[in-house]
């Protein structure tokens, strides 16, 4: 069985130690930085002598106790399903969908399709269209109909996805080096020019980190979630790796606009830089025109500044209050 264990946006210290107090009951742990993390407890229930539930119980009271971390726990056969269960049920509980077929066909019935990973506002809209609204009416629906909806390869995954069907499996490994930034928004935000400043400033806080580390980032994520706790996150690997503040929000906003949320109601961003390297190590391309080379004089103008006067000293208009 899989246990999906979601943590909510940790420190990364936290973050590290979470997934070490996992890995006492498995090995096959997987890090989904920065707020979750798989578990395949399967080689593990003889062992300790308890089924699924009771270790996911364990795994709780070992981060509250240490750690102060109330975890969400989804338990199920397959990632895909565990996330899900974790999704659908109360914050700071555990949430079992059993091995069953009639089991998983009996949760996935009346699932919103917005909860299906993968599936933005704009998604979600376009099959509603079509009368699909749920996870069941999605699974009903023939493959060829899904496919000339959404695409080929679109819709195959989401007539898996919401059929239960998931082939990954959980791949054990250290995570990855990343920076994020995060904003919740006091109340949840309709507005997509807000959001669209929000990114910026998040965009602006991870650029002067990577600087301040003398660290580049080769690919950039943005999740996305929404005031009924369902997430969409977005990737896209640059075309080489930077931290240059102007790049990252480019980048940030090129992301935001493929998901095309129009009026959704965003409760949080989460901006990640992934796949860090030593920026002295970096080639950076030649351009014509002066302007990135001024832009570059005054990123760096702007370090100095807050270097010696504190964080945020220098910032765009737009993001002016933002913490």
């Amino acid at each position: 069985m899989i246990l999906y264990l979601h943590f909510g946006p940790q420190p990364e210290p936290i973050y590290h130690q979470l997934l070490a107090t996992i890995h006492e009951f498995t090995p096959a742990t997987q890090a989904l930085p920065p707020d979750a993390a798989l578990a395949d407890v399967s080689g593990s229930m003889r062992y300790f002598d308890r089924d699924a539930t009771g270790l996911a119980a364990l795994i709780r009271m070992r981060a509250a106790a240490a750690l102060d971390v109330d975890a969400t726990v989804g338990i199920a056969p397959n990632p895909l399903l565990a996330q899900l269960a974790a999704h659908r049920g109360a914050p700071g509980t555990i949430r079992a969908v059993p091995d069953d077929p009639e089991a998983i066909t009996t949760f996935l019935t009346g699932l919103p399709a917005g909860t299906l990973p993968g599936v933005g506002p704009a998604t979600a809209h376009t099959l509603a269209s079509y009368g699909l609204s749920t996870a069941d009416q999605i699974a009903a629906t023939p493959l060829l109909t899904l496919q000339r909806i959404l695409g080929a390869a679109a819709g195959r995954q989401l007539h898996q996805r919401a059929s239960g069907i998931d082939p990954t499996r959980v791949t054990p490994g250290a995570p990855p080096r990343t920076y994020s930034a995060e904003h919740r928004f006091v109340r949840d935000e309709l507005d997509s020019d807000r959001q669209h400043d929000t990114l910026t400033h998040l965009a602006e806080h991870l650029g002067a980190r990577l600087r301040g580390e003398h660290q580049a980032c080769q690919s950039l994520t943005l999740t996305v979630q929404y005031a009924n706790h369902s997430t969409t996150t977005r990737s896209r690997t640059l075309a080489e790796p930077t931290a240059h503040s102007p790049q990252l929000r480019a980048e940030a906003h090129a992301l935001h606009k493929t998901l095309g949320l129009q009026r959704a109601r965003v409760r949080r961003l989460t901006l990640r830089a992934g796949d860090l390297c030593d920026a002295g190590s970096v080639s950076r391309q030649l351009v014509f025109g002066l302007d990135n080379d001024k832009a570059r004089r005054i990123e760096a103008a702007a370090d100095r500044a807050q270097a010696r006067f504190g964080p945020g000293t220098v910032r765009p208009a737009s993001t002016a209050g933002m913490v």
